[in-house]
């Protein structure tokens, strides 16, 4: 049970997280009629949340469609930025350490 305990600390979850909302976010239907919303403003009926659009923003971005990118949320670009940096970090730190964390 130590065994398993001790490979569940080293399981680089973050990583993992990082990299399946990334696919999630480049298979995605981005002009689709309704689509999966984790928005918890969305979910308690609120019309404007800041956040909305980033993921379609973010699938546009990774289709090559600058312009209509930009018009569904203006920070996606950035956000692919800090995603692509961090996964980059967290591969960095387990090929140094050879762990996670």
């Amino acid at each position: 049970m130590k065994q398993i305990t001790a490979y569940l600390h080293r399981f680089p979850l973050e990583l993992v997280f990082w990299i399946g909302s990334l696919i999630a976010i480049l298979t995605m239907e981005p002009h689709a009629e309704s689509h999966l919303s984790l928005c918890p403003l969305n979910q308690l009926g609120f019309e404007w949340c800041p956040g909305c659009g980033l993921g379609r923003s973010m699938n546009l971005l990774a289709h090559g469609d600058f312009q209509a990118s930009w018009s569904m949320h203006p920070l996606g670009m950035v956000a692919f930025v800090v995603i692509f940096h961090r996964i980059w970090n967290l591969i960095k730190n387990l090929k140094t350490t050879h762990n996670y964390g």
